[in-house]
């Protein structure tokens, strides 16, 4: 009578400790922004298991493409989780940047096969300015259509960092030159225009960080020129705002190209 009361307990307990656990998991990877389906929750426990990430937490910005989440790795410090969307993604854009790009051979149109191919165009990317020593996020790990990067804010307070639009820029002067210095790096060092570059793409954290670079392209994209006009004119604009006197966007492009054609 002991041995089976005692066998009932056991099996009761281990149904808590399980109820407890779905419980807790639903906790650490719950989101409000409806971004998640079956595959990418499938995705999402791959990174778990792996040691990779151990909660999701909310959401630090949202996007046409996707949305971005406070987590935390195996240490408990934060990272940055990338969910890029798949059954609403609007894929028409991305064929401009990303095919030509000798680094992905077969593309296809369908959103289900496209978006993990965004995801590893953003990691790739992000790599290429990390190890050229621009300052983005750094890349942890991709999955599918999932990005683990780098937090950029407050460890300890878990604060994301502001976008530039948003402060008071320190100086503006300075600034303004270094964004065009990482933009003649990333351009002549890691091989790289932004090409979507503007005061919505750019942190604060002592400093200027470059986020969203999936669509950056290589520089030997037929597009690349008009790409790197384009994001040193929106900079420009945006800092002409602000007081500077800036050479003209043409001017500044020339040299950037000149730079790269010397090296």
């Amino acid at each position: 009578m002991k041995r089976a009361e005692s066998k009932r307990e056991e099996i009761e307990s281990e149904l808590d400790r399980r109820r407890m656990k779905r419980r807790k998991d639903a906790d650490d990877f719950k989101v409000i922004e409806g971004v998640i389906d079956t595959r990418t929750l499938k995705t999402l426990y791959k990174l778990l298991n792996r040691g990779t990430i151990r909660a999701l937490h909310g959401v630090i910005s949202t996007g046409k493409e996707a949305n971005v989440y406070r987590g935390e790795d195996a240490d408990r410090k934060p990272v940055a989780v990338k969910i890029y969307r798949v059954s609403t993604a609007e894929t028409d854009f991305m064929l401009e940047y990303i095919v030509g790009d000798p680094r992905f051979r077969r593309i296809k149109r369908r959103s289900r096969t496209l978006i993990p191919l965004w995801a590893l165009k953003e990691f790739k990317n992000l790599k290429r300015y990390h190890e050229a020593g621009l300052r983005v996020p750094a890349p942890i790990a991709i999955e599918h259509n999932v990005l683990v990067m780098e937090f950029i804010g407050d460890s300890e307070s878990n604060l994301p960092a502001p976008l530039i639009k948003n402060i008071q820029v320190p100086s503006p002067v300075d600034t303004f030159n270094e964004i065009m210095e990482m933009i003649e790096r990333g351009y002549t060092q890691a091989g790289l225009v932004h090409a979507d570059l503007s005061e919505y793409n750019i942190l604060w954290h002592n400093g200027p960080v470059f986020i969203d670079v999936s669509q950056s392209v290589l520089k030997v994209h037929d597009n690349a020129a008009r790409y790197l006009y384009r994001d040193i004119q929106n900079i420009t604009k945006y800092f002409q705002r602000l007081g500077v006197e800036t050479e003209t966007p043409k001017t500044i492009t020339k040299h950037v190209l000149a730079l790269a054609e010397s090296d």
